[in-house]
């Protein structure tokens, strides 16, 4: 007779080996491995955030991004319009982590306030996921930029919360050299978009983030990095940020 517990046990263990908790979309809470990193205080964003010091930096401490009432559920939120960045002036004003990583899953709340509203999620302050109202393009929403085109159709839309999930795995390498690129699988508002996508550099130059000026942005380093948000003086607003760090052995970010 087949031995249907073991085969169950067994098969319980192989799904559970990379993720544990799948759950994604607007609301979902971290597991009890995860950090909080923004929950609408001003006390969190300046304890937990601080400027990138990149090449554009034109803003000063404190943090001037402002808490505001969540337009949609109770309690404050975080506007990313910095009055620096007025203009579209990116990385001027942008935010990112105090804690570096290297592999992790992270979720990310926004809501995008006005018509064409910008900003962005950067992996590793390296990496951007789109934050863009309006375009579909491979610059476009949810786009892994210029890489992926934008999964535009999950959108919630304007005046309503959406959610990234994300599992990351960082650039591997060998005596300095890059073996194998930084990999990606993102959910949208609970729909998985992009499955075990491999980046290839970092887009938009310099004052995009860390690596950006190395060899046209080809030429990524094995530095761990912040999550950063982007300032483009848009209000773009953000909440229940969370991110629990991985070890990813083999290069799979499927979950």
């Amino acid at each position: 007779m087949k031995n249907y517990t073991s085969t169950f046990l067994l098969s319980l263990i192989l799904f559970s080996g990379l993720q544990t908790n799948a759950q994604v979309g607007v609301g979902t809470k971290p597991p009890g491995e995860a950090t909080l990193y923004l929950d609408g205080s001003r006390e969190m964003l300046d304890s937990k955030w601080t400027y990138w010091k990149g090449p554009r930096l034109a803003a000063t401490l404190p943090i001037k991004w402002t808490i505001v009432n969540d337009p949609v559920d109770n309690g404050t939120v975080v506007n990313s319009n910095d009055p620096t960045a007025a203009g579209g002036l990116y990385g001027s004003a942008d935010i990112v982590t105090k804690k570096k990583f290297r592999d992790f899953r992270a979720h990310v709340e926004f809501l995008i306030v006005n018509p064409g509203g910008n900003s962005g999620v950067y992996l590793q302050n390296r990496y951007e996921i789109q934050v863009l109202d309006g375009d579909s393009t491979n610059h476009g929403l949810a786009a892994i930029i210029n890489e992926t085109k934008s999964p535009y159709h999950a959108y919630n839309g304007l005046g309503k919360w959406n959610a990234y999930d994300i599992v990351f795995r960082a650039a591997r390498f060998k005596n300095g050299k890059l073996m194998e690129k930084a990999m990606v699988t993102l959910y949208f508002n609970g729909i998985k978009v992009h499955t075990n996508h491999t980046i290839s550099q970092v887009w938009g130059g310099p004052s995009s983030g860390i690596d950006g000026g190395n060899d046209g942005g080809k030429g990524i380093t094995d530095v761990p990095g912040g999550l950063k948000l982007q300032a483009e003086g848009h209000d773009v607003l953000y909440r229940n940020i969370w991110i629990k760090e991985l070890e990813l052995k083999e290069a799979n970010t499927d979950f």
